[in-house]
């Protein structure tokens, strides 16, 4: 099922599958699979940002990549723009990559240690056939600049700057093509808390200077609770709930999204939070659960969830859940 607003959606993704063949084992068997995305659609309109929560594990980064065709889906259709990406030939594709940008996590290890700041910057838009010339410096420039750099520091290496700063770097080269849509996974998970905010409320600002469409990856709920127009909520693979940011975090209707925000710790010592109804772990991907993935840890789960895989339905206006249970 896809989820739709009233605009015309920048990115539509339908029925999107990834499976990675599993290694076999010391003593042979059968092989097996890990179905990593699992019959996922969802949209993204222009200029909104829209979170994707889950736990380690739950799909989120490769959902992420799958979009992107930086991991080519096993099957599915990611239409950008009216144009099914998955259908384009390398060349074709190529030319789109400019629309379609990434914030990976670890900007240290996404950023070529033996290149200048300069080089790094000049070399995306020189790929692309963007700011030739004398025009490249002033655009590299310019750049450093959106992001809170200076040019003094155009000349440096990856490794003279902090964490922070590295971060600030990356999304400087992902601003640098003039992305449409950017995927940014989790890009302050690996930050202090002190410089999350800081990177936080440059993309923030980047996002609404820009209209940019931001598919934003992350395991704190709330990060995306500051940042998101809208949240999906992903567990082994598939989705469980889809809302408003607002009524997802005032109201949410899935066990499994009720349970990720009780997680949460309460600044007030003195004020005691909702118990978390979420017990034990998330089951191997080798070998999920039959028909709801989230039934073995859930506390309304019935002998019926076993053999129903729960349609995503909508249950209000823009709330969408997977349960049979509510």
């Amino acid at each position: 099922m896809t989820i739709a607003g009233e605009a015309k959606p920048l990115l539509d993704v339908r029925h999107l599958h990834q499976v990675f063949p599993a290694a076999r084992g010391s003593f042979g068997g059968s092989a097996q699979t890990i179905k990593a995305v699992n019959d996922v659609s969802l949209t993204i309109k222009p200029g909104e940002v829209v979170g994707l929560v889950g736990e380690s594990g739950s799909g989120k980064t490769t959902l992420g990549r799958s979009i992107l065709r930086l991991i080519e889906p096993t099957s599915g259709s990611v239409r950008f723009d009216g144009v099914d990406i998955l259908r384009l030939p390398a060349r074709e594709m190529r030319g789109l990559r400019k629309d379609m940008q990434i914030v990976f996590q670890d900007p240290y290890a996404s950023l070529n240690p033996r290149m200048t700041v300069a080089a790094i910057l000049g070399q995306a838009l020189n790929l692309h056939g963007l700011a030739p010339g004398a025009q490249r410096e002033p655009r590299i420039v310019d750049l450093l600049q959106r992001v809170g750099l200076s040019a003094a520091q155009m000349r440096r290496y990856p490794h003279e700057f902090s964490g922070g700063q590295r971060q600030r770097i990356a999304i400087a080269r992902a601003l640098a093509v003039r992305p449409r849509l950017l995927v940014a996974d989790e890009p302050v998970s690996a930050l202090d808390v002190s410089i999350q905010a800081q990177v936080l409320n440059l993309l923030q600002d980047l996002q609404r200077e820009l209209g940019l469409a931001l598919l934003f990856i992350a395991h704190d709920l709330g990060v995306v609770e500051y940042l998101s127009d809208r949240v999906i909520v992903l567990y082994l693979g598939r989705i469980m709930e889809v809302a408003r940011t607002q009524d997802l975090y005032a109201n949410p209707r899935h066990p499994y999204t009720q349970a990720l925000l009780a997680a949460i710790p309460q600044p007030d010592p003195t004020r005691r939070g909702r118990p978390a109804p979420l017990q034990g772990d998330q089951p191997s991907p080798l070998a999920p659960p039959s028909g709801c993935v989230f039934r073995t840890r859930c506390p309304i789960a019935t002998a019926e969830c076993a053999a129903v895989v729960p349609p995503l339905e909508r249950h209000a206006p823009d709330h969408y859940k997977a349960c049979i249970r509510i």
